[in-house]
């Protein structure tokens, strides 16, 4: 990395000139991470986690390591503390990754970090491995004018991220040394033609819907709970669902149907067919909104089913969906630094639920997705346009100085 020098004053000229001066080592640091498989539920994370470590280690910004109640390593975090006081800002990228899919039908190997045509493909160079060097490197310039800074700035690394799991995520905010004054989280999920400032919630449960047991091929016909839950499916999926959108969440709900377990063999008929259904909550269609809905809709088919089993209701993830305020603090520093270097960003609320619904089931406000222009995310030929990664570092150095200004 070049020595830090004293551009850091915030103005266009001084963040995009000190991230032309990174540009090559966070392009380092990327490929470097990139060719550490580091898939989510698949790969142990420990060679992705001590590989960014040691980079801050030799940069002089030791790393505080996160371990969960097994003793295992889901996160890092390092923190540049401001001399004057002030609120906690975080800036989150994940360093676990998708799947790899069908690796064949890349161009070039997942984990090859091969550079092409101005792209550099790989698995999680885009979610989220470019955004932890980005960050990593503006810390490195932030701790040179940490006598000018009020308040502090985390930077959390964390994985049992694309599990669902949100392992090092909950480490840190929820943990037994947990802090308790974060004004706010930018995540670097990737896209520069937006802000992420919300997202559809969810509400997410399993169905266990009853039958009777039977030898298939007995006198005795008996209910089955296949053939039960699908007349469930065909209710859940005609259903009207409250309009849940409005100007400020233009979004509506959502019901989906998204798994189906049940069943053995040829000869039993079927006591026991499970469902997993994802409901997408708006804050007008919120989570007991969901769940009144689901609890009615299922009483009915249990209702047309007699001699059955009311219907188990297991409700697995609940967060709310959330959206900053148009004069929220964080919202409003990202837009305007964008604006410094010609950038005009969108603010946009999310389908997708994302760490930010996690957050704001916390009360913690987030921006979840502004980052690398990329293609292909989670997909095959995962890849970011490297002539973005300056401005993108620089549009989060400007954030950054005037949230802790």
């Amino acid at each position: 990395m070049p020595v830090v020098t004293a551009i850091n004053h915030g103005g266009a000229g001084d963040v995009l000139a000190a991230a032309m001066e990174d540009h090559e080592s966070v392009l380092d640091l990327t490929r470097e991470l990139v060719a550490i498989s580091s898939r989510g539920g698949v790969d142990p994370y420990e060679p992705v986690l001590n590989r960014l470590s040691a980079w801050l280690e030799q940069h002089h910004l030791p790393a505080t390591v996160l371990k969960d109640k097994t003793g295992a390593t889901v996160g890092l975090t390092y923190a540049v503390t401001g001399a004057h006081p002030g609120p906690r800002w975080v800036l989150d990228a994940c360093l676990d990754t998708a799947p790899f899919g069908d690796e064949h039908a890349w161009t070039h190997p997942p984990t090859s970090a091969a550079i092409d045509d101005g792209w550099l493909y790989g698995r999680g160079s885009a979610d989220s491995k470019s955004a932890a060097a980005i960050f990593c490197h503006l810390a490195a310039r932030l701790a040179t004018i940490a006598d000018q800074l009020c308040g502090s700035l985390v930077l959390l690394f964390d994985v049992d991220e694309h599990t669902g799991g949100f392992g090092g995520a909950k480490r840190y905010f929820e943990g037994p040394d947990a802090p308790n004054n974060v004004a706010g989280v930018m995540i670097g999920y990737p896209g520069m033609d937006k802000l992420v400032v919300g997202g559809r919630g969810v509400h997410r449960v399993k169905l266990h819907v009853h039958g009777v047991a039977s030898h298939s091929g007995g006198s005795k016909t008996t209910p089955s709970a296949i053939e039960k839950a699908a007349s469930l499916i065909g209710v859940l999926s005609t259903a009207e669902l409250p309009d849940g959108a409005d100007p400020d969440f233009p979004l509506p709900g959502k019901l989906t149907v998204t798994a189906i377990q049940g069943g053995q063999g040829y000869s039993l008929t079927p006591d026991l067919c499970t469902l997993n259904v994802d409901i997408r909550t708006t804050p007008t269609f919120d989570g007991d909104t969901a769940a009144r809905l689901l609890e009615h809709l299922v009483a009915q088919v249990d209702d047309a089913w007699p001699g059955t089993r009311p219907t188990l209701i297991q409700v697995d993830t609940r967060w709310p969906a959330y959206a900053l305020a148009e004069d929220s603090r964080l919202r409003t520093a990202v837009v305007e630094a964008a604006k410094t270097v010609g950038v005009e960003v969108e603010a946009k609320i999310a389908g997708p639920s994302n760490i930010g619904n996690y957050l704001a089931s916390l009360s913690i406000p987030a921006t979840a997705g502004f980052g690398v222009a990329y293609v292909g995310l989670h997909g095959t030929d995962e890849r970011i346009r490297l002539d973005t990664i300056p401005t993108v570092q620089a549009i989060y150095h400007n954030a950054v100085l005037r949230l802790m200004s």
